[in-house]
């Protein structure tokens, strides 16, 4: 608010002289000195930071309706949109990649909330300041009644202990606490305050979003490049927005790069943003992987996932992804002998021989071109018949052993060699398999009826249960 004089104000301040003829702030209150000031200065200062300001800032959404993407909980009737509509905010966690809207979507919140908004970075501010905000805002609450929003971007750079600080204040109300991060709050954020806060989870934006704020910023005079006269064309916009990948920040500073490298030469005439230059106002991406995070074990989920299912084009995908990003190999590698013995197993057993040959190789050759034997094993798993009967057989009879009465070892069945084993009867009534026609013989190896390997008719596996559907027979017949 401010209020508007009838003629301009001519004032000196430490020997320098300006004018003031739009308008006169009215004085703030300082909170921490407890007393009213005039910053003479305001306008000027926020001229100044305006002019530096990058594209990327001057384009954030200012309401609801400007911003784009988060679909899923920010669309018509969704439950954050609701929330922030009828002005009923509660303490809320944005996690999410870079670029994708969660300090943005905080700067509407404090445009659009009739609380008290304050904002900090996690990396920039330590435990006093914290109490000090936290203070000022139970001040607030108890002399004006006014609730306050407390905006913690990169909230994983505070330590446990400092986000204990914010635990109690959470707890009854005084704040109500947004924290962003790009980190799993599940493992960067305390769990009591995850229980007292509504996660909201933002993904990529889509190109179609970017190519739309792009075309956006070309045409806003105001904060944008509309004072330019700019033409992007369809190539160019399509290209920013895949190299982008998802980041809107990335995308309209290359926008910003691209436009402004050129007007300087366009001499008032159209700025043209081809592909070429384009091309020249974004670097290749940086991949976006946590070896340690969330990435990490989603992308080695998808590959074996589209090793289990059947897909080469997808395992060798997200192979890539995972080396590129800079993945250990090594881990890669144990996780495609694993695959190869849970998802294909003896429907194929060369798969596991294959496996454990590529983990071997990964370990002598190293990258890059370890990625040529991973890339093989893998789009030789994929496209293996499949049989998880081993693994079924295991984890039955593991679980059985920990939660089920132990089976004694049946007596024929045990060791002969040892001292005193004769007179414990141990091994006594064995039946050696190779004596007997077709190496089988009516003997019972387990001392309950029980059958935990179960093959199916794919691949070798076929062959393995009729072997056994022989052996049961002869069995049968014998008794």
């Amino acid at each position: 608010m401010a209020k508007k004089p009838s003629e301009s104000l001519k004032i000196e301040h430490q020997g320098v002289a300006f004018t003031i003829g739009d308008e006169i702030p009215l004085p703030t209150y300082n909170e921490a000195n407890r007393e009213f000031a005039v910053d003479l200065f305001a306008a000027q200062k926020k001229q100044h930071r305006s002019q530096v300001e990058p594209l990327a800032v001057r384009m954030r959404p200012a309401t609801l309706e400007e911003f784009l993407g988060q679909e899923e909980f920010l669309g018509e009737g969704k439950l954050l949109r609701r929330m922030l509509e009828a002005d009923r905010l509660t303490s809320a966690l944005f996690y999410g990649p870079a670029g994708t809207g969660k300090t943005t979507l905080a700067m509407v919140i404090a445009a659009t909330t009739s609380a008290y908004f304050a904002q900090v970075n996690a990396a920039a501010v330590g435990v006093k300041e914290v109490r000090a905000i936290l203070d000022q805002a139970r001040q607030r609450l108890e002399t004006a009644g006014e609730r306050t929003i407390l905006f913690v971007d990169e909230l994983h750079r505070f330590s446990k202990s400092q986000q204990d600080v914010l635990l109690g204040d959470v707890e009854d109300g005084t704040v109500i606490l947004i924290g962003a991060t790009t980190e799993n709050p599940f493992f960067a954020v305390n769990s009591p305050l995850i229980s007292r806060s509504q996660i909201f989870q933002f993904q990529l934006l889509s190109s179609e979003h970017l190519k739309q704020l792009l075309y956006r910023a070309i045409h806003d005079a105001h904060r944008g490049l509309g004072k330019h006269n700019i033409t992007l064309t369809k190539e160019a916009a399509d290209h920013l927005a895949k190299v982008a990948d998802g980041d809107a920040r990335r995308a309209l500073t290359a926008l910003e790069i691209a436009v402004l490298s050129q007007v300087s030469t366009s001499g008032g005439a159209t700025v043209v943003i081809d592909l070429k230059v384009a091309e020249e106002s974004i670097q290749r991406k940086a991949l976006t992987y946590d070896a340690d995070g969330d990435v990490h074990y989603d992308s080695i989920s998808a590959m074996i996932k589209s090793i289990r299912g059947s897909d080469p084009d997808a395992a060798v995908y997200w192979l890539a992804r995972m080396l590129e990003g800079g993945e250990d190999p090594r881990f890669v590698a144990r996780r495609v002998v694993i695959s190869a013995s849970e998802d294909i197993g003896n429907a194929d057993p060369q798969g596991l021989i294959l496996a454990q040959a590529a983990a071997s190789a990964t370990l002598v050759v190293g990258m890059p071109e370890c990625q040529l034997i991973l890339a093989q094993a893998v789009i030789y798993l994929a496209c293996a018949q499949k049989s998880n009967a081993s693994a079924k057989a295991i984890w039955g009879a593991a679980e059985d052993v920990r939660t089920g009465q132990s089976i004694p070892v049946p007596r024929h069945l045990r060791s002969a060699s040892y001292k005193g084993a004769e007179k414990l009867g141990s091994g006594v009534g064995y039946q050696y398999p190779h004596d007997a026609q077709d190496a089988i013989v009516d003997q019972d190896y387990l001392g309950v009826d029980k059958r935990y390997y179960l093959p199916t008719e794919r691949g070798w596996e076929a062959v393995a249960k009729a072997y056994l559907e022989q052996v049961r027979r002869l069995r049968a017949e014998n008794e």
